[in-house]
């Protein structure tokens, strides 16, 4: 079967080949014709034409995911850049470099996709001629079309001839001409770790299995012994009954009948010894088992400690772009900080560090954005004009690592937080009033919750710090943020040092088996009826002294009850679980115990389910739903007296989108206007399309739309032009506008700003599921 994305991807690259071939073409011929115009004013026209159409097919490029393409037409740009500002002077040579530019690029289309077969030394041979022709214009007698005519042949390298000197240099084989002390170790790829790492996991079943054999065994033990001793209990019977018959009964019955009884007692006595027989090997089975179960558990737990103590690295070697990223981000908001870094050496799970590389780069990120002042204004509150971001790594206990994000900067605006998360609903304005602190800065790690006015590609989402939270989280650990006004804010992130084996609660509720993860469980207790109380509606419990709402996990999983209400005389036991501000403890009918379990992965259909994250198999071959905590937290939140309070709400609101939210996508590249209107279509959303901003202000002007998204860079009126007519329209005011462009410099971004865009999305790191959450964050989710 035909995946769907796969499917639309092929009809994209088709698409993509149209446009790419009528771009280039207008490249080559614009460049011929460029070449024999002597009129100035004519060639700047051309120009115009040839650089625009570099651009458009370096966008287009960029959105199959074609940066071999991509780069050379990046070069391309900046030299006919120059030829428009008339910084490089048009010459014979130069037309013969870019027409061979454009023939590489025409080689690089009849293989797209295959980036194996493009030899990249010589590919970026090319791209640096270019580039240096900014710089070193071509001398007369110099011949750039036979200089480079030996590229596009070379740049595609058969398979069969990659020589063994290439082939060395990738597996990073050390000569043995230059023998080191690490010549005593080898070096395995991280994929073949993981695939003998997820062997290991599997060993795991088997090892529960022999757990549950050996627990078998020990009950049929027990029960043989049980009617071992009922028999002996019996036999004093027997004999007894044995003396009376002999002596009360006639002399015929009675002989009969003790010698039937004779008969059964020495049957029993032979049992006796049969079951003493039966008795000692199943005391030896038992035993045996035992010795193997504890055996096969030290191997596993052996080989699966030194393959994780294999995929240990240095904290540093998660930091490698940071540096640069942070000068970077800061050079563009005209910033100036320094990046400490302390603790590099300490070794943390390399998953764990492939996991955390997001979340480090949201918070320095967050840090630079919203934290670092301006030089100026740091200077004028006695600061350094240059601020301080540091990350410092260390060793909690033996497996836990505590990792700290500061910066010097502004701190975290209280106010504005809770104003941010009022907005949203995540609070009442009461219940805002009433946090303290620690609980206010817990509200920004809640999604959507934000203190910029515009979405920009760096801030604005109130997703950050929501997907820092749930990735800690995810991974067995947890973050907790420390700000100080002026002073700074701190971020402290407790990881675990390896990958905790999986731990899971057992518990019956709805008459069905379920785990719920030991990481999320606060606490387990039993309750009374005298214990709970009545706060407005639903009925709560007092945990450390502070009220948690109290649900049936049946209720939310939606199953029947298998158990009665609490009686005045009888107890309950409860769960728990907490996550960021939500707190609830939730009433099972039974918790069997904890254990280690494997986590299986749901197959499709089943990818995502409500409340569920996966499926655990346990020692008995039972396979029992693992309980995803956030969603489940989400759903008893859903279900209490709240739901009432917004059943209201959420009618009104359905009346509204009874007609299907509309979106205009403006955009000259047909590549990308296809790509966005599938995107959005496929969320739902019903799409126009303008090739301009003039076709795009034409069209909001005579059809309804109830979001605009735009590219910046386009003929007759760009996006910027017409974000700025959309606002200066009483009508059209506010009709939330989203920019989507390759510019993505400050200036740019807030000329974007100025012009009175809701959002300036970058192309270089745009991502349809970033888009979607813009939207949906503007005018909400598709009816």
């Amino acid at each position: 079967m035909v995946d769907k994305n796969d499917e639309f991807l092929g009809k994209l690259l088709a698409t993509f080949r149209i446009e790419a071939d009528a771009h280039l073409h207008a490249m080559a011929s614009g460049l011929l014709v460029l070449e024999k115009t002597p009129v100035a004013e004519q060639r700047d026209t051309i120009v115009e034409m040839i650089f625009r159409a570099a651009h458009s097919l370096k966008g287009a490029a960029r959105v199959v995911n074609l940066t071999q393409v991509e780069a050379v037409c990046r070069s391309l740009e900046n030299v006919l850049s120059a030829m428009k500002d008339k910084r490089l002077a048009i010459s014979s040579q130069l037309v013969d470099l870019l027409l061979r530019a454009t023939d590489v690029l025409a080689e690089l289309l009849a293989v797209e996709g295959n980036s194996a077969g493009v030899n990249k030394p010589l590919l970026t041979a090319l791209v640096r001629q270019l580039d240096g022709a900014l710089t070193r214009p071509l001398p007369p007698s110099a011949a750039p079309a036979s200089a480079i005519q030996t590229v596009p042949p070379a740049l595609y390298a058969s398979a069969a001839g990659s020589d063994d000197h290439s082939a060395a240099h990738v597996s990073g084989t050390v000569p043995s001409a230059a023998p080191t002390p690490a010549s005593a170790t080898i070096r395995v790829a991280a994929d073949k770790l993981d695939a003998v790492m997820g062997q290991v996991e599997e060993l795991l079943l088997p090892r529960l299995a022999a757990g549950q054999r050996v627990q078998e065994l020990s009950e049929a033990t027990a029960i043989l012994a049980a009617w071992k001793k009922q028999q002996l209990k019996i036999q004093p019977v027997l004999r007894a009954i044995d003396r009376e018959l002999t002596h009360n009964l006639k002399i015929s019955t009675g002989f009969r009948l003790a010698h039937e009884l004779t008969r059964l007692l020495k049957y029993l006595d032979a049992e006796q010894t049969q079951m003493k027989v039966l008795e000692d090997q199943l005391e030896k089975l038992q035993c045996a088992a035992d010795q193997d179960h504890r055996a096969l558990a030290t191997i596993i737990d052996s080989l699966r400690r030194d393959i994780k103590e294999m995929q240990l690295l240095p904290f540093s070697s998660l930091l490698k772009i940071l540096p640069r990223f942070s000068r970077e981000l800061a050079r563009e908001q005209g910033k100036s900080l320094e990046l400490m870094i302390q603790g590099g050496e300490l070794e943390i799970d390399r998953q764990i560090l492939e996991e955390m590389k997001d979340p480090l780069i949201h918070l320095v990120r967050n840090c630079i954005d919203h934290g670092i002042e301006q030089p100026a204004v740091r200077v004028s509150k006695g600061k350094p004009a240059k601020g301080t971001i540091t990350l410092a790594c260390s060793q909690k206990d033996s497996s836990t690592a505590e990792v700290i994000v500061a910066d010097d900067g502004a701190g975290i605006d209280l106010s504005m937080i809770k104003e941010a998360a009022c907005r949203l609903d995540v609070v009442s304005t009461e219940e805002a009033e009433q946090l303290d602190e620690v609980g206010a800065t817990a509200l920004a790690f809640q999604s959507g919750v934000s203190t910029r006015s515009i979405i920009t590609d760096i801030s604005g989402r109130g997703l950050g710090l929501a997907i820092v939270r749930e990735k800690v989280e995810s991974l067995g650990g947890r973050i907790i943020a420390k700000s100080s006004p002026d002073s700074g804010t701190s971020f402290h992130i407790l990881l675990p040092l390896t990958r905790a084996n999986f731990r899971g609660v057992l518990v019956h509720a709805g008459g069905q088996l379920f785990v719920i993860p030991s990481t999320s469980i606060e606490r387990v207790v039993r309750i009374g009826v005298t214990e709970i109380r009545t706060v407005e509606n639903s009925a709560t419990i007092l945990v450390d002294e502070q009220a948690v709402s109290l649900v049936w996990l049946s209720d939310v999983l939606e199953l029947p009850r298998q158990t009665a209400e609490v009686g005045p005389m009888k107890s309950a036991a409860a769960v728990v679980l907490g996550s960021g501000l939500v707190r609830l403890a939730f009433l099972v009918e039974e918790i069997l115990g904890e254990q280690e379990v494997l986590v299986k992965a749901l197959a499709r259909p089943l990818i995502r389910i409500r409340n569920i994250a996966g499926a655990s198999v346990l020692g008995s071959g039972e396979v029992a739903p693992v309980l995803n905590v956030a969603d489940l937290l989400r759903s008893a939140v859903k279900r209490p007296a709240a739901a009432a309070t917004f059943a209201a709400q959420l009618s009104d609101r359905a009346d509204e989108r009874i007609k299907k939210l509309s979106i205009l996508v403006v955009e000259d590249s047909i590549t990308s206007r296809i790509l966005l209107k599938n995107i959005l279509e496929s969320a739902g959303y019903r799409v126009g399309t303008a090739v301009d901003g003039a076709d795009a202000y034409r069209t909001v002007k005579t059809d309804t739309f109830d979001l605009v998204v735009s590219d910046v860079e386009m003929p007759r009126m760009n996006g910027f032009d017409l974000t700025a007519r959309i606002r200066a329209d009483e009508q059209l005011t506010a009709l939330p506008v989203v920019l989507v462009t390759a510019l993505e410099s400050r200036e740019h971004r807030e000329r974007g700003i100025d012009a009175g865009a809701n959002a300036y999305i970058v192309k270089s790191s745009f991502d349809q599921s970033n888009l979607l959450e813009v939207i949906q964050r503007l005018i909400g989710t598709p009816a």
